[in-house]
């Protein structure tokens, strides 16, 4: 089946229902420069309504996927993408004089932690900037990175304002119950209970709650099958992001934490540049922590890490496992990160494509 089932472009009864609402509703569609994101953003223009359009910048992104969002207006006659952007600069400054007060009476060596405050000063980028303050990389365990690249700058620059403004924020989501299990059993309407981004302070909740914010996810194209989001390019005469007709399966971050082995594999072949980013970030970020190392992938998500093992960036940076993901039968045979949290942010809200 090429086609869109039925009911895709009919107007969703509860969007009706939301029209007639004494409080207005302001519709969101977040972008990401990937193909369900985009074909989302494309629906939204067939239903006719208003709608703001947001892109969260990571700094991680495939230029061919900042170009993609930034013509998206001009190629479709749809609203402009606005962009927002984390800004480390504040905590940053904090980790600074931490390190210059603590590190050395807790036994760092003098001439590190000169380094480590030489270094910490916001590049402007921010992937590299939050990595810096965290002093790592995100993990599987550890997926900071959508909360705070994404989620965080979406509410400073877009919804909180909404809310605060004594609108109803309606967040269109392009997460499709194809992609994942976890995604397979979430709701194509859901009522945000608490609509801050859980990583913001106490206080920004309790804000929330005793406004009465009301927001709701919307993920439209939830029981689409991957051809139907290609149609929805085709019914445009849009060319999808460039970088899945090069072999990419997703094109979020360039490469996500949870890339696959032939992902990274096909990203080390095309993008050479990327991986040379990528090491030189392990430096920097291994610089300003008070380990002295850090990998872009956790060394322990290697599979053949063994207890005890020595962690270098010889054999466990991102070189190694770009090594890895060229091995065949006998190498190392399954994904960097065999089990994924089914309820991390970039499952649970998927906005990173």
């Amino acid at each position: 089946m090429t086609g869109h089932p039925a009911p895709l472009f009919r107007h969703d009864s509860r969007i009706r229902r939301d029209r007639n609402s004494p409080k207005p509703y302001e519709h969101v569609v977040s972008v990401s420069g990937g193909k369900d994101s985009t074909a989302v953003y494309l629906l939204a223009i067939e239903r006719g309504m208003p709608f703001t359009a947001v892109f969260a910048d990571t700094g991680h992104e495939h230029p061919a996927t900042y170009e993609f969002v930034e013509r998206l207006a001009e190629r479709t006659g749809g609203p402009a993408v606005i962009k927002v952007k984390a800004d480390f600069t504040k905590a940053i400054e904090r980790k600074r004089a931490f390190i210059l007060k603590n590190w050395e009476r807790h036994g760092v060596p003098a001439e590190r932690v000169e380094r480590a405050a030489s270094l910490l000063n916001p590049s402007g980028n921010p992937f590299l900037d939050l990595c810096m303050v965290k002093g790592r990389f995100p993990s599987a365990k550890g997926r900071f990175c959508t909360d705070e690249l994404k989620l965080v700058p979406c509410w400073i620059g877009i919804e909180r304002p909404i809310l605060a403004d004594g609108r109803t924020l309606v967040k269109w989501l392009g997460v499709r119950a194809e992609e994942s299990f976890a995604r397979s059993i979430l709701m194509p309407w859901q009522r945000l209970g608490d609509p801050v981004p859980h990583c913001l302070p106490k206080a920004a909740h309790t804000e929330a709650a005793d406004a009465g914010w009301r927001a709701y996810v919307y993920r439209p194209i939830h029981h689409w099958l991957r051809s139907h989001v290609f149609a929805m390019h085709a019914r445009h005469g849009l060319d999808p992001n460039p970088l899945y007709g090069r072999g990419a399966e997703r094109v979020g971050c360039w490469p996500c934490i949870m890339v696959k082995k032939d992902e990274l594999r096909l990203i080390a072949g095309i993008d050479p540049a990327a991986i040379d980013r990528l090491e030189e970030w392990e430096h920097i970020v291994g610089d300003v922590s008070k380990r002295g190392l850090s990998t872009f992938f956790a060394a322990v998500d290697d599979p053949l890490f063994k207890p005890g093992a020595e962690v270098t960036l010889d054999a466990f940076g991102i070189r190694s496992f770009v090594e890895w993901s060229k091995t065949s039968y006998g190498g190392r045979q399954y994904d960097l990160v065999a089990m994924a949290d089914m309820y991390a942010s970039c499952q649970e809200i998927g906005v990173c494509e």
